[in-house]
Order: C-alpha cells, then sequence, then structure tokens
C-alpha cells in the first residue's frame, strides 16, 4: 500500500475512517496556521517554536498511520495512540515550561520530567523505526550505546561515558537534541516550503509538469527517458526527496519507458539517479541546503548561487548518459507518450497555467534572489501567492464565464487548498521525525568528542596525503548515507568530516560542505541499501542489484564530481565569474567525456576486446583528468585529446552509431 494511498475498509468501520481522515485533515490545518503564524510575527524563541512544531508534526505523523492502517490491526493502533499522548503531552509541557527549562534548571530535572523525557526518547526511535526502517534507528541506538558506554570502547573512542539521566536531557529537556538548531531550522525555513510543494500538487502542478517533460519528450530519439530527467529535475526541485521524486515521477515514467522497450533494470536505474538530483536544483534544494545555510553562517542564497554550476553539470551529464543507454533499448518513435500525456488531467489554457504557477515561483525568486528578504518571508509569500493564484485564477474565470458555476468552483478550489496542505503536512511530518533523531545523534556525538577523534582518525590513516584523505571521507560519507534521507545524511558527514577538510587541507568551507552534501547523495543509489533504488525497483518490478549497477554506471561522472569541488573550488566559490564558468565548462565537458567512454560501441575505432576497453578507459582517464585536476592547463588539454579522439572516432565506418553493439559482443 503506497503511503497516501487509502486501504479498504469494512462497512462497519467506514464511519470511523472517515472520521480519522478529517482529523488529519483538521489537525494538519491547525499545524499549518501555527507555522504561518510563526513566519508572520516569529513571536517565541525559535527552540520553543521548535517544540510546538515538532510534536504537532509528530501527531499529524501519528493520525496519518492511524488512517493507513487496516481495521483489525488493534495492537498497533493503541499503540499509537500511547505515543500521540506522550509526544503531544511533552512537546506541549516543554513549550509552556521554556522559560524554566532554558533559564532557571539548566543541566538537571525533576524526577517526572526525566521519565516523561525518556518515554518520549522512546516514542522517537520507534516512530523512526516505523518512517524510516530498521537500518536507520541503528544508527541512533549504537549513538545513544555508544554516549552512554564510551568508557568500554577501545582506542581513539574511548569517553568517559554520558549517564541515562544526562542523555535524555540533552535529547529532551535542554532544547538541544531532537529540539536542536536542526530541528529549528526545518521548522523555521524548511516547512514552508513543503507547505508550497503540497499547495502545488493540490491545484495540478504536477501533472502540468508531467505533461510538458512528455510533450518536450516526443522531439527526441530517447524522449522517453529523458522525460524522467526532466520531470524529476523540475519535481525534485520543489519537494527535494529523492525517495518521494522517484516514487512520484517513476510511477509514470518508468512504465513509460517499459513500454517502450527499455529494460526494467535500466529504468528503474535512470528514474533513481534522475530523482536524486532533483534535490540539487536551485531555487528550493531541499532541506540540506537551507542547513548548510546554518552551519557555514552564510546566506540561503549563496548557496543557491553555488549550487547552479554543479546542478547543470549533474543533470546535462545524466541526460546524455541516458541517451546513450536508451538508444541501445528504446524502439523507434515515442507512440507511448502521446498515450501517457492523454491519461493527465489537461488543465486549463497553457498560459492561464503559466500564470497560475508561474507568479508565485517568480514571486520565490524575486523576494530571495533580487530583494534578500529572509527565508521564512520569502516562502511564507510566495505559498500567500500560490494560493491567490492557484485558487484565485478559477474562480475568477469561473465569474467570467457565465456558463460557470461559481459556487461549484469555490468549493472545488477549497477541498484543492484543502487537500494541498493535508499533503504538504503528511510529507513534512515524517521529515520532521527523521530530523529530530538526527539533530539527537549530533548532539550526542558531539558530547562525546568523537567528530575531533574522526578528523584524527581519518588523517591517521590517511598520512596527512589529501588525495587518501578525501577518498576515505567520500567512502564515510557513502557509509554514513546508506539508508537515510539526504538531509540526514548531509547534516551528519557535514558536522564529521567537513571540518577534517576545512581545518587539516584548508579546502574552503562551501567546497568541502558541497563535498559531503553531494557524497550524501550519491549514497542515496550506493549499494546495500539505496533507497532511491529501492523505490525504482518497486515500480520496475526488477532486480535490485541490477538496476543499482545500471544506477551506478550512469551516475560514474557523478562520483567524480565530488573531488572536482575539492581541487577545483572556484566551482562553488566565489560566485559567477568567468572563471567559475570556464572551470565549470571543463568539468562539464569531462563528465560527458566519462560518459562516453563507459556506454559509446563496443568496439571504439574497430577495436577488438580487450584494446577496445582500453580506448574507452582512455575516455574515462581524460573526464577524470578534465574534472579534478588542480591546474587549468592540464584540464583542458585532456578535453582536446578527448574531443580529437571523438571527432576520429565517429568519422569511422560502423562505429558512429554510440548504440550500435557490433554481433557477438
Amino acid at each position: 500500500m503506497s503511503e497516501n494511498e487509502a486501504p479498504v475498509w469494512s462497512p462497519v468501520s467506514l464511519q470511523r475512517e472517515h472520521l480519522l481522515n478529517n482529523l488529519v485533515t483538521v489537525v494538519a490545518l491547525l499545524f499549518w496556521a501555527r507555522v504561518v503564524l510563526y513566519a508572520f510575527n516569529q513571536e517565541i524563541p525559535r527552540a520553543k517554536y521548535a517544540a510546538v512544531f515538532l510534536g504537532g508534526g509528530i501527531l499529524v505523523y501519528i493520525l496519518h498511520e492511524q488512517y493507513k492502517l487496516e481495521h483489525d490491526q488493534y495492537l498497533q493502533r493503541i499503540g499509537l495512540w500511547l505515543l500521540a499522548v506522550v509526544t503531544t503531552v511533552t512537546s506541549a509541557y516543554l513549550y509552556v515550561n521554556y522559560e524554566v527549562h532554558s533559564t532557571i534548571r539548566v543541566g538537571y530535572a525533576l524526577e517526572y520530567e526525566y521519565a516523561l523525557a525518556a518515554l518520549f526518547t522512546l516514542a522517537i526511535i520507534y516512530l523512526t523505526y516505523r518512517a524510516f526502517g530498521a537500518a536507520f534507528v541503528a544508527v541512533v541506538l549504537v549513538s545513544i550505546v555508544y554516549a552512554r558506554f564510551g568508557e568500554f570502547f577501545p582506542g581513539l573512542l574511548q569517553h568517559s561515558g554520558v549517564g541515562e539521566r544526562q542523555i535524555v536531557n540533552l535529547l529532551v529537556l535542554e532544547f538541544d537534541g531532537f529540539f536542536g538548531s536542526i530541528t529549528q531550522i526545518v521548522a523555521a525555513w524548511v516547512a514552508l516550503f513543503l507547505l508550497y510543494a503540497g499547495l502545488l500538487r493540490g491545484y495540478g502542478a504536477f501533472q502540468l509538469i508531467m505533461r510538458l517533460a512528455f510533450g518536450a519528450a516526443k522531439y527526441f530519439r530517447s524522449g522517453v527517458a529523458q522525460s524522467a530527467v526532466l520531470s524529476s529535475l523540475i519535481v525534485g526541485s520543489i519537494n527535494g526527496a529523492q525517495t518521494a521524486n522517484a516514487a512520484m515521477t517513476g510511477s509514470f515514467t518508468i512504465p513509460l519507458m517499459k513500454r517502450n522497450g527499455m529494460k526494467a533494470e535500466t529504468a528503474g536505474g535512470i528514474e533513481a539517479v534522475a530523482s536524486s538530483g532533483g534535490q540539487i536544483m536551485p531555487p528550493v534544494m531541499g532541506a540540506a541546503a537551507f542547513v548548510m545555510a546554518s552551519l557555514l553562517g552564510i546566506t540561503y542564497m549563496e548557496v543557491l548561487v553555488a549550487g547552479i554550476i554543479p546542478a547543470v553539470v549533474f543533470y546535462v551529464s545524466v541526460a546524455i548518459g541516458v541517451h546513450y543507454m536508451s538508444t541501445k533499448q528504446l524502439s523507434e518513435g515515442n507512440e507511448q507518450l502521446e498515450a501517457r500525456i492523454e491519461e493527465l488531467d489537461e488543465g486549463y489554457h497553457p498560459l492561464v497555467e503559466a500564470v497560475r504557477f508561474g507568479v508565485p515561483f517568480l514571486v520565490l525568486l524575486y523576494l530571495l534572489g533580487i530583494a534578500q528578504w529572509t527565508v521564512v518571508t520569502s516562502a511564507l509569500y510566495t505559498c500567500l501567492a500560490m494560493v491567490a493564484t492557484g485558487a484565485g485564477i478559477p474562480i475568477l474565470l469561473s465569474v467570467v464565464r457565465s456558463e460557470e458555476n461559481v459556487v461549484a468552483t469555490v468549493r472545488e478550489e477549497i477541498h484543492d487548498t484543502v487537500e494541498g496542505v493535508k499533503y504538504g503536512a503528511t510529507t513534512m511530518a515524517p521529515i520532521a521525525i527523521i530530523i529530530a533523531a538526527v539533530n539527537g545523534i549530533v548532539d550526542l556525538l558531539n558530547a562525546t568528542g568523537v567528530p575531533g577523534k574522526l578528523s584524527l582518525a581519518l588523517i591517521g590513516i590517511a598520512g596527512g596525503v589529501m588525495a587518501i584523505s578525501i577518498l576515505l571521507a567520500m567512502i564515510i560519507c557513502l557509509v554514513l548515507g546508506l539508508g537515510m534521507p539526504t538531509v540526514a545524511a548531509y547534516t551528519i558527514v557535514a558536522l564529521l568530516i567537513a571540518p577534517t577538510l576545512i581545518n587539516q587541507f584548508d579546502v574552503p568551507s562551501l567546497a568541502a560542505h558541497f563535498f559531503v552534501f553531494y557524497s550524501a547523495i550519491l549514497s542515496g543509489i550506493t549499494p546495500p541499501i539505496a533507497i532511491a533504488v529501492v523505490v525504482t525497483t518497486g515500480i520496475a518490478g526488477s532486480n535490485f542489484w541490477r538496476t543499482a549497477l545500471e544506477a551506478l554506471k550512469l551516475a560514474t561522472p557523478l562520483f567524480v564530481l565530488p573531488f572536482a569541488f575539492i581541487y577545483n573550488p572556484e566551482i562553488v566559490t566565489g560566485g559567477i565569474t568567468g572563471l567559475t564558468l570556464l572551470s565549470g565548462f571543463v568539468v562539464l565537458l569531462g563528465a560527458i567525456s566519462i560518459t562516453h567512454g563507459l556506454n559509446c560501441a563496443a568496439r571504439p575505432f574497430g577495436l577488438p576486446s580487450p584494446a577496445g576497453y582500453a580506448a574507452r578507459a582512455v575516455y574515462v582517464v581524460l573526464g577524470v583528468v578534465a574534472m579534478i585536476w588542480p591546474t587549468m592547463l592540464p584540464r583542458v588539454a585532456a578535453i582536446a585529446v578527448a574531443v580529437c579522439l571523438f571527432v576520429v572516432q565517429s568519422r569511422l565506418p560502423n562505429v558512429a552509431d554510440v548504440g550500435a553493439v557490433p554481433e557477438g559482443e
């Protein structure tokens, strides 16, 4: 059963579940009302607001889970209601007693407060398991065990240990831990963007995006597969979550690719990679970009500007890789595209749709980029503009068209608005839970001093050699990010790994954080967990390992890209300058060279194996040099050689078609 799909109930329980669905809607409306109120006046400290935000988010999640349960799952229902009571009471208690715990009783609490905090901790652990599975809960539990029994760990990992009361005090009662800075960033900055995404969905913007993607894809041989890239780029830049993006766009694109002759594994791999990149596409970039801005103490606009060239490299290289893979498998013509377009809602006239969804987006760009308003205020007015155009224009059109039923249109738009608000809340709720868990992990690890120890260990293993250190750093990022949403993975590695790169090797802060950010994103397609691949494998009905292999093959240049940030930091630092554009262009050509080497004809230059593989490896090596060599001249020379080789290869007979595979290969 999908996340937003209601189960089938018996007639006896139908009324109860209808009431529960209405309760979810009401709580979602109240939740967003509180978020909007805070955005308007910011009348309370952010830590105090985080308490009510997390409590509200958990309540939305629990009620939504209740709605999804079958009617006979009584034990789960009772357990979830108990968790709702515990988390709501704890959040309300901390909200009311904020001044006491933040100023008067710092470092200690009353007996019943420790008990309440312990129950809240157990509730977060269980809800994290329910929402994200055992892999991430294992990280939470290991962090708690390590904090408590640090004296039993060997070598650098040893510390004096943190008592049980200190742990629950840190996690709950001191407004660090679950209610700490990362939760506060999400509550103040990220939440309204998810409301914006919910409103877009409620008003039909995602249907419009899919129509545009499918329409544009009709003009390319690889157009069916390119629709996955284009739709994932746009949708992912709004919702900023790779698994949600994969589920949303993949439900359309994967069956479409398969019906046009593409293997299920390839279709799933393409969608997994394309969906992973949506969260690095400005102007939203998901929650991780907001966390990055806060950790670095820079404006959100600086992060967005830094992210433009890497995002272009990411998507252009993926699009070219998709073209190579598609031309080998897709049938001639895109006959399925028209049928898929007809299945989507027609919507209004394109100009009307452009105004409905374009104006709020322009409001966001203007307020963030030109007026330089704060993130929270910009997001607030973007949401208000979305309601004004999303609901207002259809109502206005119904008034102008005398044949339209104005009352019916008003009711329909109110319904769409409420559904969008509800979708935004149910999307926000599990994010609030995972962020709270991550915040707890980070604060526990900081209390043990492990970040500094990990830095020393990393430098010691690498022998002070930068190349080895950053390679180990990427491996650690991939391992720590397995099974986690990007914002969770980024936050952990940003606090554990980035300081080593900055302090030991003088890597610019923004470059170091982009390194771990992109590494955290790639963990979503890295086995053995590869959460984005898990989603697309389920949709495609494919083998997980073969699908992951296809994703890794397509994403190979993207695993080199983070190293380009280290050795050529001008790509992400210093704004958009001539040097930035030149360096970014060379990196892009290097990524294309790698893609060509991996996907070109099996016998380039007419060479049989193994000489053919060696020739393809030359393209890959030249691409890597162009991307990560620290000086410009060798990079340009590598590109020049790659271009010359490509020209020669394309002019030789029987090898011009990159999709051609000679018989017997």
